[in-house]
């Protein structure tokens, strides 16, 4: 006998695994955090900024989203960048359906029909989200969808703009379906998988990453140290240390009589006590780990495994 599985309404319920990939820098951190109305993505305008594999929990009471925000696909180049590449690619492996996310303003590039060729291998089913649509006419929008549409057979094709969230209604409309007919692996008021701590040391290295735009390489790591949380304290206390790899770096964001370390700080505490309703007291360190990109100690000490 099959079982029935009923939405609140008394539908069927959805649930599985959404994996969005794309190539660097072409806001899937940012089409993640507007879905879920949660920042638990870093973002900035620097590529390859997320490097792990996030989870974002989407519930409503007829479906359960589970979104992979994954590290962009880009030429590996060392064995950080090994490391991504693996985890982007396992999580088309492991999902459901697959989200490609492209810009709005380009033609496809090469390696987007790389991507869809692999794509084509694994056999999932695609759908094709079209980003920054307001950065274009609809004419030219129109013409794209085209050129896509010769490229790959999709299962959708959906213009959005993560940044204003245009079009993200209709995008889960049309995802929802094609995810399995099964009960919801999460709590409703669960939107990630993620430790706090984790989540911690990414808003730190993301205002890394802002404010010192082209001035410090991508060797930048964050390692929370301590985190005490005490019914009695009135704050919550966060030791967090910054590893870089040269000397150098490390002047640079400690910065003159420590001002850039502490607008970091400054910044970083505000993000967190907004993702912890609670008063944080943020102590930050800079560390030089020489080479640490390509040490498989410090990448595994870090979470790069």
């Amino acid at each position: 006998m099959t079982e029935i599985i009923e939405s609140n309404n008394g539908g069927e319920f959805h649930c599985g695994f959404v994996a969005i990939i794309g190539r660097p820098n072409v806001g899937k951190s940012t089409l993640l955090n507007r879905i879920l109305g949660q920042k638990i993505a870093i973002t900035s305008n620097r590529p390859q900024t997320t490097r792990n594999r996030i989870l974002g929990i989407d519930s409503d009471d007829n479906s359960q989203i589970l979104f992979i925000d994954t590290p962009g696909i880009h030429r590996a180049r060392g064995k950080l960048h090994r490391f991504m590449l693996e985890q982007a690619h396992e999580s088309i492996r492991d999902v459901d359906l697959v989200m490609l996310l492209t810009e709005a303003d380009r033609e496809p590039k090469s390696d987007e029909k790389q991507i869809l060729a692999k794509l084509q291998e694994c056999g999932k089913p695609v759908v094709l989200v079209i980003n920054k649509i307001d950065l274009v006419a609809p004419p030219s929008l129109l013409a794209l969808i085209d050129t896509w549409r010769q490229l790959y057979d999709f299962r959708e094709i959906v213009p959005v703009s993560a940044e204003s969230g245009n079009g993200l209604d209709v995008l889960r409309e049309l995802v929802v379906p094609l995810l399995p007919v099964m009960p919801a692996c999460y709590p409703a008021d669960q939107v990630t998988d993620l430790p706090e701590r984790f989540i911690v040391a990414e808003m730190i290295r993301e205002k890394v990453m802002r404010m010192m735009r082209q001035e410090i390489p991508f060797g930048v790591a964050v390692q929370v140290e301590q985190f005490l949380e005490e019914p009695d304290m009135k704050k919550i206390e966060i030791h967090a240390v910054i590893l870089v790899p040269r000397e150098q770096h490390k002047k640079i964001i400690v910065g003159h009589r420590g001002a850039m370390i502490k607008k970091i700080g400054t910044s970083a505490r505000i993000e967190i006590e907004k993702l912890l309703d609670f008063p944080v007291y943020l102590k930050l360190f800079v560390r030089v780990e020489k080479d640490w990109t390509e040490s498989d100690r410090l990448l595994r000490e870090f979470g790069y495994h």
